[in-house]
Formats: structure tokens, C-alpha cells, sequence
């Protein structure tokens, strides 16, 4: 048999993916498990969505490789009005998710690529797939794993690479922390000394909390900072498979989306023209979608900190969520008892809770961090909304205006009820 690429067969599918697919094999055996694991938005598409991609089935001539130009329009618009940042159409490229846009950012630049630890799952292997070397600026739990940009600076410092690049994203996975307005502009002035260039991964922007104001590094690094989005977080519209990017308004970024069409057209072609059509409407700030995405949005940030809440009562270390549907949990503490039942990475941990107490999380070593500690980042966009009528029910209840004690109790929520005391029983087991 003939030897793998070695760049792809040293890498193992994406954690997220695979948690998700082995919770619900569990599921199909009959077995009961809080899904923990997968971060997807889960509410139902929205009537006019639904319509406007109805509309568009007869669409199916190939688009251009950069997107349909009245989509990278919409989009540009779109933008501009939220992030109160001007971008014009020539700025925007769709791609088949902002996942795949990352990935030929990273081919077009073959730069060095430096990430936050923790930070999402798949930013690293891309590059690995690459050849490019990936370089982790790792947190510190006491500092809720925000961006440390001393080390960051001393890292760039002893670089000589011509170009290099950071991924940030804020609201974050796995964390649900967000760039505060002050660590933006310091980050922005590295940036400008040390030629990096940013890839600002605001996919979960639209699910801000309301106690964090969303900043994006464009504000403060027009010229260096390429903005990622799409449908799938705020829409619910995942499998729709829908990313944007936009470019800095320079010469070298217009030679970036030269080549990144290139790429396009030597291998995704198009994203679906259905969709892109579809799209149109995803990104016309109707008032109908509006207040749809204030409530998916509020929903998420009830839940999740609930969650944080509830394990913090605990007594379990947890990063606080201002955004998206994730937290991070930390279980260094109570090392000792963990070690011995052989539990010594946060693998183990993960592996643990998922065999002994039915919670499936994932370890923080796929985000990045040193596997011997002990976080896990959970997600809440699955709890009690395992299926589509259960999504529907929770948004229904929402809409009728319930206040936030009646929405959370445990007739409404018992998932979320049931895994808050499967978490105590295994910390009580601790201790």
C-alpha cells in the first residue's frame, strides 16, 4: 500500500465534527447523553429565508468565483451598517463557509501563522495541511485565556519571517470571551510594527451579549485585516455552507482576492447558486430578520450563562460568556483526585465524563493548550434542542414573552436541568 501525504495523514478528522457524530451514534443506541460537545445554532430557518431559497431552486448556472455580485453588494452593505466600517463590493468574496475562505487566505499568504491557545479547532490543521508552522500564544486561566500580548509581541519580535499572520476571533470559541476596545488597539499597533496581518473570525458577531460591545480589529487595523462571517451562527444556516470575507481596501489585499479566486476556480467553483441567491435576502437587514436574530441571540445568552452560572455555584472554574454559546471549564484544581482515577489531560477528562456521567464536552487540547490542563470547552446551543420541534418550542415560548426564570426552569429545560446535575454528582465525587 502506498505511503498518505504525511501533511494529511498525521491529521485526525475535526474534533467538533467527531464529537458530534459519536454522540449521536449514542443517541441512535438509546443511550442518554447531554451534548455538551457540538456549538451549532439550532433554530428553525426563517419563513423568508426559507422562501427566498424556494425562490432561487431554478438557479443553476455557475457564478463567479468571488460570489454573485449583487451578494457581495448586500454583504458590503451589511457590514458597513453594523460595523460602521465602509467597504465597497470589490472588498467582499463568498466562499462555501468562512472555514474554507480561512483556508485559502492561508495558502495565498504561506505565512507563519500564530493563533491564541485556546482558540477554534481547525485554524491550526489548516495550516498543518499546508506545510506552514503554527505557533500558539497560550492564555492563562486566571486571565480567562485572554490574548497575552506581551507574548505575543515577544514572539513576533524573534520572527524574521517577511509576513506573518493571526487569527483572532471574538465572540470566541472556545471561550465565549470577546476583545475589549483597549487590547483591540494594542493588538492593532503590534500589527502595524511586526507586518501582521490580522483574520478576524467574526462569525459569532451578531450573537454579541449585551453587556460586551462587539469591536472589530478593522476599526483600529483598516489596512491589515481581513473580516470572516457568514450565515450559519446568527441564521442557524450551518449546513447552507455560506462564508464571507472582507479584504482591506489596499493593493496588496486586491492581490490576495486575485489569488484566492484563483484558488476558487480551481476547486469550489461556486458556492451553490441557490444559495447565493437565497443569501441575498439573508443580508438585506429586513426588520422581520432583525428582531428574529435579537431573540436567537438573547435565547443563546440566557442559556449559556445559566450554564456558567450554575457551574460556577459549583465551584468549577469557568471563563465568563459575553457571546456565541460557549464557555471554557477548568478543572485543574482537583488534579489529585483526577489522577487517581487516571485521569491526567484533558482528554482523559473529556473521555471521563462522557463514559461515567454521560456529559460530552471536548478536551481543550484540540483548541491548542498543553494537553496535562484540564479545561473543556462546553457548548449550550444543544441542550433542549436536541431536534427541530424542540428548537421551535423553546423560540415559540420565548416569543410569548416569558420572563427568564420561566423560560430556564426544569419544564422547559430538563436537559439543561439534567446536565447541571450530572456535573454535580461527579464534582460531589471529587471531593
Amino acid at each position: 500500500m502506498k505511503p498518505l501525504n504525511p501533511r494529511v495523514a498525521n491529521i485526525q478528522p475535526s474534533a467538533t465534527l467527531a464529537i458530534n457524530e459519536a454522540v449521536k451514534a449514542r443517541w441512535a443506541r438509546g443511550e442518554s447523553v447531554f451534548h455538551l460537545g457540538f456549538g451549532e445554532s439550532r433554530f428553525p430557518v426563517h419563513p423568508q429565508l426559507a422562501q427566498a431559497l424556494a425562490d432561487a431552486a431554478r438557479e443553476k448556472s455557475y457564478l463567479p468565483g468571488a460570489g454573485l455580485l449583487s451578494l457581495r453588494e448586500a454583504v458590503a452593505d451589511y457590514y458597513e451598517q453594523h460595523l460602521g466600517l465602509p467597504f465597497k463590493a470589490e472588498q467582499v468574496m463568498i466562499g462555501p463557509g468562512s472555514k474554507l475562505l480561512l483556508y485559502a487566505l492561508q495558502m495565498t499568504l504561506g505565512a507563519p501563522l500564530y493563533l491564541p491557545a485556546p482558540s477554534w479547532v481547525s485554524y491550526g490543521p489548516q495550516a498543518a495541511l499546508l506545510g506552514l508552522p503554527v505557533r500558539y500564544v497560550a492564555g492563562r486561566v486566571e486571565d480567562d485565556y485572554a490574548l497575552d500580548l506581551e507574548a505575543l509581541d515577544a514572539a513576533l519580535a524573534a520572527d524574521q519571517a517577511p509576513t506573518k499572520l493571526l487569527i483572532v476571533n471574538s465572540p470566541g470559541n472556545p471561550t465565549g470571551r470577546m476583545l475589549e476596545k483597549a487590547a483591540v488597539a494594542r493588538l492593532a499597533e503590534l500589527a502595524r510594527r511586526h507586518n501582521l496581518i490580522l483574520a478576524s473570525d467574526e462569525i459569532y458577531f451578531r450573537l454579541s451579549g449585551r453587556a460586551q460591545e462587539h469591536v472589530s480589529p478593522a476599526a483600529h487595523f483598516p489596512d491589515g485585516t481581513f473580516v470572516f462571517g457568514g450565515l450559519s451562527k446568527h441564521l442557524s444556516l450551518g449546513g447552507w455552507r455560506l462564508g464571507v470575507m472582507l479584504a482591506p481596501d489596499t493593493p496588496f489585499a486586491v492581490s490576495c482576492l486575485e489569488a484566492m479566486t484563483v484558488i476558487a476556480s480551481e476547486t469550489w467553483s461556486c458556492v451553490a447558486s441557490p444559495v447565493q441567491h437565497a443569501a441575498c435576502a439573508a443580508y438585506a437587514n429586513s426588520p422581520e430578520l432583525e428582531s428574529y436574530i435579537s431573540d436567537c441571540a438573547q435565547i443563546h445568552e440566557w442559556r449559556t450563562v445559566c450554564l456558567y452560572e450554575q457551574l460556577r455555584a459549583l465551584g468549577v472554574r469557568s471563563t465568563q460568556p459575553m457571546g456565541a454559546f460557549y464557555l471554557t471549564v477548568n478543572f485543574d484544581h482537583w488534579r489529585a483526585p483526577l489522577a487517581a482515577r487516571g485521569v491526567t489531560t484533558s482528554v482523559e477528562l473529556a473521555n471521563h465524563l462522557l463514559d461515567a456521567h454521560q456529559l460530552a464536552t471536548l478536551p481543550c487540547a484540540d483548541f491548542g493548550l498543553a494537553p496535562e490542563v484540564l479545561s473543556l470547552r462546553l457548548a449550550s446551543s444543544f441542550l433542549d434542542m436536541e431536534d427541530d420541534q424542540a428548537a421551535q418550542r423553546l423560540l415559540s415560548l420565548y416569543q410569548t414573552g416569558c420572563f427568564r426564570e420561566t423560560f430556564l426552569s426544569a419544564e422547559h429545560h430538563p436537559q439543561m436541568h439534567g446536565c447541571i446535575a450530572a456535573f454535580r454528582r461527579f464534582v460531589d465525587s471529587l471531593t
